[in-house]
């Protein structure tokens, strides 16, 4: 387990410095630049202003000088938040999408399960055709969508959670329930179809006979075989929830990861783009290879 913990992670940074280098090359190829907007500067004032971010220098040479500053852990100051770091930035922002995105993937982990469980030991009965129901639309739904909807419903219509900002409970209610609503359907469904190919199996169907009662039939026996599934779809779905605050974050105006990659994008600002695909990037292969111990774990046919 070990050997192969380190042999993962060694991947790890092959797969952050193809990252590094791609997105390097890509914003500096974009059109546009961070400081196109100040042309009308005089021209000593604008070289100076290149000089003190290494922009005058041939683009090999600000690439290696950022791999070097990259390997000290240090990302690079912004180039449109004045006097400001990329590490600065992404510290103060960072717990929030963290605590967005980790309270929906709890949310749509724990319902999902618990109603493709129900739905399976229940089939074809009411619950399970009016829950599969709403999981289809919730599958089918835009993101976007579904924020704009509950901000028009909730904060605008009932006055009941605040329309944006970042402050207490109240104002996380309705990002998580946007973020959380497609992944908690799909889920649902996955752990469903799941959880009745488990059932069919020849060692549930020994252990009912024998007498055993069905609940713990369900969570000792069942259970461990149809989360499987689930589990590797845990990788993806903590990478989507990454990638869909992004959007999340602009509806309800939180001051999370995601706005600042979307304004540094918008502005060029070539450090803060980086230094946000870089720790999206390492998050995800980090959730990943969480995953692929976990399911080592649960499942001891699988081989490191």
């Amino acid at each position: 387990m070990i050997r192969y913990i380190i042999h993962r992670f060694a991947w790890l940074v092959i797969i952050l410095l193809i990252i590094s280098t791609v997105s390097f090359f890509i914003m500096r190829y974009t059109p546009g630049g961070p400081f196109d907007k100040e042309r009308s500067l005089p021209a000593a004032i604008e070289k100076n202003i290149q000089a003190k971010y290494d922009l005058d220098k041939p683009l090999f040479t600000q690439y290696f000088l950022y791999l070097r500053n990259l390997c000290k852990g240090d990302l690079g100051p912004s180039f449109k938040y004045r006097n400001r770091t990329v590490n600065e930035i992404i510290g103060g922002s960072f717990l929030v999408s963290a605590l967005l995105g980790g309270f929906a993937l709890i949310i749509a982990f724990d319902i999902g399960i618990t109603i493709g469980m129900i739905s399976a030991v229940k089939q074809n009965s009411a619950f399970d055709y009016l829950t599969m129901f709403i999981a289809m639309i919730g599958i089918s739904m835009p993101g976007f969508f579904l924020g704009m909807l509950l901000l028009i419903l909730f904060s605008f219509k009932i006055e009941l959670f605040p329309p944006g900002g970042w402050g207490g409970i109240s104002h996380i209610v309705l990002p998580v329930i946007t973020l959380a609503a497609p992944f908690t359907a799909y889920i649902a469904r996955l752990m469903r179809t799941s959880m009745l190919d488990v059932l069919k199996q020849n060692y549930i169907q020994t252990a009912i006979a024998k007498g055993l009662p069905y609940t713990r039939v369900i969570t000792n026996h069942a259970f461990k075989n149809a989360v499987l599934p689930v589990i590797s779809y845990m990788g993806p779905a903590a990478a989507s929830i990454l990638t869909g605050s992004v959007v999340v974050e602009k509806i309800f105006a939180i001051p999370g990861l995601g706005s600042h990659f979307v304004n540094g994008a918008l502005n060029r600002d070539y450090t803060l783009v980086m230094g946000t695909v870089l720790l999206y990037s390492t998050l995800l292969v980090i959730l990943n290879i969480v995953v692929d111990i976990l399911y080592m774990y649960l499942d001891p046919r699988v081989k490191q």
